[in-house]
C-alpha cells in the first residue's frame, strides 16, 4: 500500500465548543503558534496528500475554511451536528469512492503526534482487520468509554461510563475516539448507523459494535502518552496545551544545536525554524514562520514573528522584527523596531530605538540612534545620524526616500519625502531637505545662525531689576 495515495483523513471541526465561553469556534482558537485544526491537518498532511484530506465544517464554516484552506484540504459540510457518525456521513458523496484506509479524528486533539498517526495506519494496513481504533491506559478512566477487550486481544465492545457494570469499570484502557477503518467495509456497514434514543445523534462509537457483530476483527493500537490525546474543551485546556506545545518545540530545537537560556520563560511557534549554534535568550517571542539562521543571537525580551534572519545576525534585547529580513552579520537593537518588509543588509546595524517601515539598509550602512526610516531606499556604507526622520506621509499618500550609498546624514535632520540624496553627499546636521540633493555635494536646509554678544547677561540684569522694583 502506498499511504500516502491510500489514505483518506476526516477531521471533525464542525461543533461551537459552549464550553470555552467564547463566540469563536473552538477549533480556530490559537495555541502553539497555530489553530487547533491547523496542528490537526499539519499532522494528517504527514500522512495523506491534501486532496484527500477533509475537514467537516459547520459553525462559523466560512472562517475554519479561511484559516486552512490554504493548505489544500478540502471540506464536508455539516449544517446540523448531529452527532460523530453524521460528521462522517455527510461526506459519503467525497468519501466513499476513494478506497483504501480511512482516518477519523478531532479538530480539537491537537497534540496527536505525527508518529502516532502513522503508527496507526501502518498497524491496520498490515491486518485483516475491519479498523484500529487508538487506546491508551489511565490512571483515573472516569468519564472514557472503556475498551473491553477478547481472549485474543481485540477489541470485543466499547463501553461507556454510565453503562459499564463494577467489572468493566475497573478496566483502565480507554478509547481515545481516533481510528483507521477499512474504507471498503466501513462504508459497506455505515448505513446501519442508528440515532441514540435519548440524544438523537448518530455515535461513531456504534461502528465498532457494527463491524464485530458482522464478524470483523477491531484492534487497539496502544499509546503510551496520554497526554497526547488532551482535548480542549475550555481556556484552562488550551492553556495547558499551548504549554505542552512550546516545550515540546523548545525541547526540539535544544535537541538539534540551539541553545535557550531560561527555556521555561521562551516562546516560540511551532513552525519557527532556528539554526545550530544560535543562541535564544530569555522571555523572547519567536513567532510565525520565522526562519532563523545558524550563530545568530535573539536578545532578551525580544519578538521576532514571520522574518528572516541569515547567519550570524544579532538581534539586542527589547527588540521587534516583523515581516522583515536581517541578511548575514546584520544587527539590530536593542529597543528597535522593523516592520514591513524592512531589510537590513549584511553587516548593517540598526541601533537603538531605531525604527524601519518598509526600508532596505544597504550593506555596512548605520542608522545607530533615534531614527525613523520609512518607505525608504538606502545604499551601501550610508550613514544616518541621530534623530533623523523621513516624513514619508503626507497625509494622503506614501512617498519614498532614496539615500544613495556612501551618504552621511547628520543628526536631526528632516527629509521630506519624495526626496533622493546622492551617493557620497553630506547633509548637516539639523537640515530640513525637501529637494534633490546631488552626488557629492552638502545639502544644507537651515536658518543661518545669529550670536548676539552680552544678550544672556543684559537680559539677567534685566530681570533682576524687574524683581527687586
Amino acid at each position: 500500500m502506498n499511504m500516502a495515495n491510500d489514505v483518506s483523513v476526516v477531521i471533525l471541526a464542525a461543533g461551537l465548543g459552549t464550553r470555552m465561553k467564547s463566540r469563536q469556534a473552538k477549533v480556530l482558537h490559537r495555541a502553539g503558534g497555530d489553530t487547533l485544526v491547523g496542528h490537526v491537518v499539519n499532522t494528517a498532511l504527514e500522512s495523506a496528500r491534501a486532496e484527500r484530506i477533509f475537514v467537516v465544517v459547520g459553525h462559523q464554516a466560512d472562517k475554519v475554511r479561511e484559516a486552512v484552506g490554504p493548505r489544500g484540504v478540502g471540506f464536508i459540510e455539516q449544517t446540523e451536528q448531529k452527532g460523530t457518525g453524521h460528521a462522517v456521513l455527510c461526506g459519503r458523496d467525497q468519501l466513499a469512492l476513494l478506497g483504501g484506509l480511512l482516518v477519523i479524528c478531532y479538530g480539537d486533539c491537537p497534540l496527536v503526534r505525527k508518529e502516532t498517526i502513522a503508527g496507526l495506519i501502518q498497524q491496520q494496513a498490515n491486518s485483516s482487520a475491519a479498523a484500529t481504533l487508538i487506546s491508551t491506559y489511565l490512571e483515573d478512566p472516569t468519564g472514557y468509554g472503556r475498551v473491553i477487550r477478547d481472549a485474543h486481544g481485540n477489541v470485543k465492545a466499547i463501553v461507556e461510563q454510565k453503562a459499564a457494570n463494577s467489572e468493566q469499570l475497573r478496566v483502565r484502557e480507554i478509547n481515545a475516539g481516533i481510528y483507521c477503518f477499512n474504507a471498503e467495509l466501513f462504508w459497506k456497514h455505515a448505513h446501519e448507523i442508528q440515532p441514540n434514543s435519548v440524544a438523537n445523534e448518530y455515535y461513531l462509537t456504534d461502528m465498532v459494535e457494527i463491524l464485530i457483530r458482522a464478524g470483523h476483527a477491531i484492534q487497539p493500537y496502544v499509546i503510551d502518552d496520554p497526554g497526547e490525546l488532551l482535548g480542549i474543551n475550555t481556556r484552562v485546556e488550551l492553556a495547558a496545551v499551548d504549554r505542552i506545545f512550546r516545550e515540546r518545540t523548545v525541547r526540539d530545537l535544544m535537541l538539534s544545536g540551539v541553545t535557550i537560556e531560561r527555556p521555561e520563560t521562551v516562546t516560540i511557534d511551532a513552525q519557527v525554524k532556528i539554526g545550530m549554534d544560535s543562541v535564544v535568550e530569555p522571555f523572547t517571542r519567536i513567532l510565525g514562520s520565522t526562519e532563523i539562521g545558524e550563530n545568530c543571537r535573539i536578545g532578551a525580551c525580544s519578538i521576532v514573528s514571520n522574518s528572516r534572519l541569515a547567519d550570524d545576525a544579532e538581534v539586542l534585547p527589547f527588540s521587534h522584527i516583523a515581516d522583515s529580513t536581517l541578511e548575514r552579520g546584520a544587527h539590530a537593537g536593542p529597543f528597535a523596531r522593523l516592520r514591513m518588509q524592512s531589510q537590513v543588509e549584511a553587516k548593517a546595524v540598526v541601533g537603538n530605538f531605531v525604527e524601519l517601515k518598509k526600508t532596505r539598509l544597504g550593506r555596512k550602512s548605520k542608522a545607530q540612534h533615534l531614527a525613523y526610516l520609512g518607505d525608504s531606499t538606502i545604499g551601501e556604507g550610508a550613514n544616518i545620524g541621530a534623530g533623523t526622520i523621513t516624513c514619508n506621509y503626507d497625509g494622503v499618500k506614501k512617498s519614498p526616500t532614496t539615500i544613495g550609498d556612501g551618504a552621511f546624514i547628520g543628526s536631526n535632520s528632516t527629509l521630506v519625502a519624495p526626496v533622493e540624496i546622492g551617493p557620497g553627499s553630506y547633509i548637516a546636521a539639523g537640515s530640513v531637505i525637501t529637494q534633490q540633493v546631488p552626488e557629492d555635494a552638502l545639502g544644507i536646509g537651515r536658518s543661518r545662525q545669529a550670536v548676539k554678544p552680552g544678550w544672556a547677561k543684559a537680559k539677567r540684569d534685566q530681570n533682576v531689576t524687574r524683581a527687586e522694583s
